[in-house]
């Protein structure tokens, strides 16, 4: 297998460039300007539409450069997440009553900005027996007859192992269905107190199950105190669950009530990262200081 560029992720053996970036991102982590015609066009929608982006709530660097090129991220189910995972911006709270006319809104979004891809994601609704699982599937078929054209991928939570809930998503027949694995198992419970390694696992295996000529995808953040070995052994893992499609993204900490960056991967470690990857036999990945989950979607969608 490839060896990586040595990492140092432990308090006990701390990295020297660290402090050097305590109190900014370093050089490389540098994000475009968000502009442009079609970005302004998707800003003004989604307020007319009272419709929430995954992109403006989790403060995604890409905004820009993805909204420009007419791909959008949606978040359904409202703005507020029934968990309290230690490195997501997105708030946290009791979520207000379901909105049932919201797939049709999507379905009008998609239909008037001309989209080529979208992603529908959703704030984890641990509250609803199916964790949102109708409003994703009437999403992704509203979706699909007004733009037959624009490719669809959801991005969704873990359902709480409801695999019920699952098959009803899958059997709306996405193009891609990920959802984000996000860190090693030894620091899972850490950032994410109410998720479970092995379940995120068996969610991708089923999907792919159900689904065959479905793409599967997940994503990683690093950054966070894991070390080059459990990483590789993760995303191995993630591989052998069938998974086609993989991003591997730098955490970066929303505020200071958040988990710290315990280390900066260089773009040199991040490609390193990407030709191991693809080693396992993954048909696509992404992987750089600014990649998140959604990035460069609409082009992994036509693989």
């Amino acid at each position: 297998m490839t060896k990586l560029l040595p990492l140092i992720h432990s308090k006990a053996n701390p990295n020297p460039e660290k402090n050097l970036y305590k109190r900014r991102h370093p050089p490389w982590i540098k994000a475009k300007i968000s502009n442009g015609p079609n970005y302004r066009d998707l800003k003004q929608l989604m307020r007319g539409l009272n419709l929430h982006t995954v992109c403006e709530e989790a403060q995604c660097p890409n905004i820009g450069e993805c909204w420009n090129d007419r791909s959008a991220t949606f978040m359904i189910l409202g703005d507020v997440c029934t968990r309290r995972c230690m490195y997501c911006a997105v708030t946290k709270g009791n979520p207000i009553e379901t909105d049932y006319d919201e797939p049709r809104r999507i379905g009008e979004a998609v239909e008037y900005l001309k989209l080529k891809h979208v992603v529908i994601t959703s704030v984890n609704r641990d509250d609803l027996p199916d964790g949102g699982a109708k409003i994703f599937s009437e999403c992704i078929l509203e979706s699909r007859l007004r733009s037959p054209n624009c490719t669809v991928e959801v991005l969704i939570p873990d359902l709480e192992g409801n695999w019920k809930a699952l098959k009803a998503i899958v059997e709306a027949r996405p193009d891609v269905l990920n959802h984000n694995t996000e860190t090693v198992p030894r620091i899972y419970r850490r950032i994410r107190p109410r998720a479970d390694y092995k379940r995120t696992l068996e969610l991708l295996r089923l999907s792919k199950e159900m689904a065959p000529e479905m793409l599967t995808k997940s994503s990683l953040m690093v950054g966070l105190g894991e070390n080059t070995t459990e990483l590789l052994e993760t995303i191995q893992d993630i591989r052998n669950t069938n998974c086609d499609l993989l991003t591997i993204g730098q955490y970066l900490s929303p505020s200071k009530k958040h988990f710290d960056v315990d280390y900066y991967y260089t773009p040199e470690e991040f490609e390193q990262l990407k030709t191991a990857s693809l080693k396992m036999g993954f048909r696509h990945v992404e992987a750089g200081p600014l990649v998140r989950s959604s990035y460069h979607a609409r082009q992994q969608a036509q693989l």
